[in-house]
């Protein structure tokens, strides 16, 4: 996937040709063998291959399972339609339309990040408040309570979205030179890899839509409960899909970042989809727990700014907890996965512990935004999928405007989450690469001068707090 050469960032890092040889990471790569299944570094218990395993049983028998109640769905919805006063041709054009909507968006999106990644990082943190809002007030003018409703919570979530647009300034260009860094040259065949992920998602949502219809079309109780079971499949199998992509993409960057060879994603993606799944699916499930779980403890640390011995310790707890969890399951573990073809939860705590071992770098890693980015991004898909299909629906039909938009937005935020895989890959790759060889000449002085600058505001930050308590403590 060809780069233009406008990007100011990533002329200064030296990563095709280093001008010394770094030593190797403890268990490197055989590059003779990169097309094949990756070497593990480490013996493979009974027990994680049996998860492994399990856990792909659990991916294939989802997906059988799922396709065959979409298809009774949507054969028992197109007999039962004018007996329950469906619409068919009311209700599924609006929403197919958002799902493709959502995958020339997606399309769109990334290409704007490839060509311009500065300005569209923060173009992603102004335009995303905007679209959400845009929803909210679309559900507003349907005109009923619950309507009202939905529409102020996503009104809700787009001035939060603001705000924290607000609070990160100070940290955009730093992470603009990451993603410039990383993403300077992508792999090979990186294109492919990212329109074939789209395809798939719009693909498979526009089938799962056929089945959600089906079971509009009725409306029972059990009806709820088929829809919700869709709808869970529909989750994991993009969460299994982008995560497959970054496993395939982050291995091949880090191949590059590490050792100065070139891979190609699509044999990459091979390799992955081949073998790699079991370990894939596992981090599908606990990375999206986790991430919850560690992100409400942070916003309760955040939250607890007094003073108070008893907060105190409770915040301190939090914390601790937090960083226990992180080792558990991370993004980051995906790195060792695809490279090593270790098991999730051993390549996460592997990452992780060697970002500890690097003074300063956890923090950077913390401070980084393009897990936000990709999100925020995200959810601006989501938004303009659900705007086509809400403005749609409340010309013709609106009895089912606010249903159909939230399918849309679901829809479009994961599509859009598969669309923007391939980034955080490749700032995954970076960020576990310079973590194994800190002083490697691939690497410029974008990460030291991170760590630099953020032990010298802790530093200033601390000596206010020290002088703060010296007066309270003066007579």
């Amino acid at each position: 996937m060809a780069t233009p050469a406008r990007n100011n960032h990533a002329s200064s890092v030296q990563i095709q040709e280093p001008r010394t040889r770094s030593p190797p990471p403890p268990s490197p790569i055989a590059f003779k063998e990169q097309q094949g299944r990756p070497p593990p570094t480490t013996q493979q218990t009974i027990t994680g291959k049996l998860f492994r395993n399990l856990f792909k049983g659990l991916l294939f028998s989802q997906l059988t399972l799922t396709s065959l109640l979409v298809i009774v769905l949507t054969i028992r919805g197109l007999i039962l339609a004018s007996s329950h006063h469906f619409h068919p041709k009311k209700w599924y054009p609006p929403l197919l339309a958002s799902v493709a909507v959502s995958g020339v968006a997606s399309l769109t999106w990334q290409c704007i990040f490839i060509y311009n990644p500065s300005r569209a990082l923060r173009a992603t943190f102004w335009l995303s408040p905007i679209l959400t809002c845009s929803v909210g007030i679309l559900l507003v003018l349907i005109g009923s309570a619950v309507d009202a409703g939905v529409g102020a919570v996503f009104v809700l979530f787009a001035i939060t979205q603001s705000l924290y647009g607000c609070w990160i300034t100070p940290r955009l260009e730093y992470t603009d030179k990451i993603l410039s860094l990383s993403t300077a040259f992508p792999p090979p065949r990186t294109r492919e890899v990212v329109t074939l992920s789209i395809v798939i998602s719009v693909v498979y949502s526009g089938f799962l839509v056929t089945g959600i219809g089906g079971a509009t079309s009725t409306r029972t109780n059990l009806d709820l409960l088929f829809i919700s079971v869709i709808l869970i499949g529909l989750a994991w199998t993009m969460q299994v899909l982008k995560n497959a992509q970054q496993v395939a993409i982050s291995r091949a960057r880090y191949v590059n970042f590490a050792h100065g060879e070139d891979m190609d994603a699509w044999s990459a993606l091979h390799v992955t989809v081949k073998h790699l799944i079991g370990s894939i699916c596992i981090g599908s499930t606990l990375v999206p727990v986790i991430v919850l779980i560690r992100g409400s403890i942070r916003s309760v640390n955040l939250m607890s700014g007094s003073s108070d011995e008893v907060m105190y310790s409770g915040a301190d707890c939090f914390s601790s907890l937090a960083n226990k969890v992180v080792t558990c399951g991370n993004r980051w573990g995906f790195v060792h996965v695809g490279t090593y073809d270790k098991g999730f939860v051993e390549a996460s705590s592997d990452t992780w512990l060697k970002f500890r071992s690097v003074n300063g770098l956890e923090k950077v890693i913390d401070s980084d935004l393009s897990s936000s980015l990709c999100f925020l991004s995200a959810v601006s898909v989501g938004s303009v999928s659900s705007l086509t299909a809400g403005i749609w629906m409340l010309l013709i039909h609106k009895d089912y405007a606010l249903e159909v938009t939230l399918y849309a937005f679901i829809i479009g935020y994961f599509t859009g989450m598969v669309a923007l895989a391939w980034l955080q890959a490749c700032v995954s790759a970076y960020y576990v690469a310079y973590s194994e060889d800190p002083h490697s000449m691939r690497f410029d002085g974008t990460i030291p001068q991170c760590i630099h600058r953020l032990q010298m505001l802790r530093a200033h930050r601390d000596n206010r707090e020290r002088e703060r308590q010296e007066i309270d403590e003066s007579p």
